[in-house]
């Protein structure tokens, strides 16, 4: 009786599938973009084809783009343009940044997370957030909790994982990874230990779970054409994220009490490098804005910069060296030329003691092969905007008011027309002139978005992967500890790895 059901079903979806697809071939043609009209780019599907190539969505994408640049699939209302043009890049995020804006078709699907956070806003509150949090990052005193924080937890991962090497056990470095990140990230955002490299919070493992799952749950919702049913019902997907944003809701408001709680016995001037104290105390001169709503919010969007940005990064860093081992012995002898540490087994707190901004600043050749990594394996894989009025593109593509346009990172950094013949190659190399590291366009290496969005948390997330790369890199050389079995990813606002990364540690000698 279930397979008679569930088969019921699929034949149900699919004639509504197939008559979907037919109101969105009329309607693009009623509103003047046919299939075959010149002046938009070509159709190459329906938001269906991305459901049918979800798990591999980001792949499928970029076999389009090689052959198209420039591409639509059809959705219910609207269009969706994909691109990999650099010019088109700069074009929307740039030149033309006023003519685009996030648009309510992505802010409908995301505001049950983010809220009005940073990256769910545009005008005002964006710019009001944007100059708030550029004004906390740049202040010595948190960019110097910050280092201080990575350096304690970089200390910490190093000694779990010499616990696992010393037992001969294999274990999860994305896991880990995430947890470091994470911990870090709460307390420089929260003032608050989390814990979760201990395991030892409860509360805080389960919002970790609940934030990851919501951020997978909500990006299902973009090739999803039956999400706003689903949430009106509270079945399926949408039960669950529905669930897991309260927790998420309870334990941040709870810190938020606590804080507060702690601000009212302390005088200002003592109050800790954290930046939800910072943003308590200023939201004191405009109550009516910074509700305790509009911190959940604004906090939650610095979580998924710093814990994911990093953690995401990190793993497939560590893959990538895996892969290919001579790349990690030059990080290796750089690191050590660097910090002066060629002693056979150095004192961990003292190592990381060593590693200062100066010291940062020197590691040239790990500084590429961190951007090298993002080329290839971008932590926001695919990002986009709205046109608020009809456009033309630089390629000559024309766009309709309400239009979503999508550039496509992930296959940005293998297009050979953007990186040459070698594009899909790991080479840190590219990065470096006579040693040095040399940055390239934001509009061609956009894995930091661009323009005036470009991430204010570029420098934060470096220095954070950079302290815990040179921890674990002077003190193990790793392999994957299930051969050479490709590593994939789960489709998610992030580039995820899927079932994580099982490696062994081997100590340094």
């Amino acid at each position: 009786m279930d397979l008679l059901y569930t088969l019921l079903s699929l034949i149900v979806l699919c004639f509504v599938g197939m008559f979907l697809v037919f109101c969105f071939i009329m309607l693009s043609t009623v509103m003047g973009k046919s299939i075959g009209n010149p002046d938009y780019a070509p159709v190459k599907g329906t938001v269906f084809d991305q459901m049918f190539n979800f798990k591999t969505l980001h792949d499928y994408l970029t076999q389009v783009a090689k052959t198209h640049p420039t591409f639509r699939l059809l959705a219910p209302d609207q269009s969706e343009l994909y691109t990999v043009d650099p010019r088109n890049v700069e074009h929307i995020l740039k030149t033309h940044f006023v003519k685009y804006s996030i648009g309510k078709y992505s802010q409908d699907i995301v505001s049950d997370l983010f809220g009005e956070g940073i990256f769910a806003v545009d005008g005002d509150k964006w710019r009001q957030q944007r100059k708030l949090v550029s004004y906390e990052l740049s202040i010595k005193v948190l960019r110097d909790f910050t280092c201080s924080v990575f350096r304690r937890n970089s200390a910490k991962v190093v000694r779990i994982i010499s616990e696992f090497s010393l037992q001969g056990q294999d274990f999860d470095m994305q896991d880990i990874l995430i947890r470091t990140t994470l911990d870090s990230t709460f307390k420089v955002g929260f003032g608050t230990e989390l814990n979760s490299l201990e395991g030892s919070n409860k509360a805080g493992n389960e919002f970790r779970k609940a934030f990851d799952e919501s951020n997978a749950l909500i990006y299902w919702r973009f090739v999803d054409p039956f999400w706003r049913l689903k949430r009106f019902l509270n079945i399926g997907c949408e039960a669950t994220l529905k669930r897991n944003v309260k927790i998420m809701n309870d334990f941040v408001h709870r810190i938020i009490k606590t804080r507060k709680t702690q601000l009212t016995v302390q005088q200002e001037s003592n109050v800790k490098g954290d930046m939800l104290s910072r943003l308590l105390i200023e939201s004191k001169k405009d109550p009516k804005t910074m509700t305790d709503r509009y911190l959940r919010d604004i906090i939650l969007s610095f979580i998924l910069a710093g814990k994911d940005t990093s953690a995401n990064t990190l793993s497939w860093f560590f893959y990538m060296l895996c892969m290919n081992p001579l790349i990690e012995e030059k990080i290796v002898q750089e690191l050590r030329d660097v910090t002066c540490s060629h002693e056979s087994e150095p004192n961990i707190d003292e190592f990381v003691a060593k590693i200062t901004d100066d010291t940062l600043d020197k590691m040239h050749y790990l500084h590429a092969t961190l951007t090298e990594t993002l080329r290839l394996y971008p932590a926001v894989p695919t990002d986009g905007r709205t046109a608020n009025e009809h456009d033309i593109l630089p390629d000559g593509h024309k766009l309709k008011k309400g239009d979503g346009v999508y550039y496509l990172a992930y296959s940005m950094g293998r297009m050979s027309s953007i990186w040459g013949e070698d594009a899909e190659e790991f080479r840190p190399e590219r990065w470096l002139n006579n040693g040095i590291f040399q940055p390239e366009s934001p509009f061609k290496f956009v894995a930091f978005h661009a323009g005036p969005r470009i991430c204010l948390g570029k420098d934060f997330a470096y220095r954070q992967m950079k302290i815990v790369a040179m921890a674990l890199l002077r003190f193990f050389r790793f392999k994957l500890a299930n051969g050479t079995e490709n590593v994939t990813y789960r489709v998610m606002f992030t580039l995820h790895m899927d079932k994580g990364l099982p490696l062994c540690a081997i100590p340094r000698s």
